[in-house]
């Protein structure tokens, strides 16, 4: 799997993880130069706290476009650090 956005691939792997219809990237996977840390958080009732990033790209923000969960509940153990997409960044084979 792919993610890209602004035509670059900011991530790949061939061992992504669906959650709710989401892919999520293994940490290693992302391109880290593509990626700066947010302030922003989220609660999932079932996953727990998500963190943010912004992806950068070629001078353009696309704010708080990546997510992952560095301390997930017990359920979602299996995402723990995994990286997932929104905000027109597309996800492809």
């Amino acid at each position: 799997m792919k993610a890209i956005w602004n035509n670059k691939v900011i991530a790949e792997s061939n061992e992504t993880k669906m959650v709710e219809n989401n892919h999520y990237f293994p940490q290693e996977s992302i391109k880290s130069e593509y990626f700066k840390p947010s302030n922003t958080t989220s609660r999932c009732p079932w996953k727990g706290e998500a963190s943010y990033y912004n992806v950068e790209v070629d001078g353009k923000t696309n704010k708080d476009s990546a997510w992952f969960y560095t301390q997930a509940s017990h359920a979602a153990k299996p995402i723990e650090n995994y990286v997932a997409f929104w905000k027109e960044i597309k996800v492809t084979e």
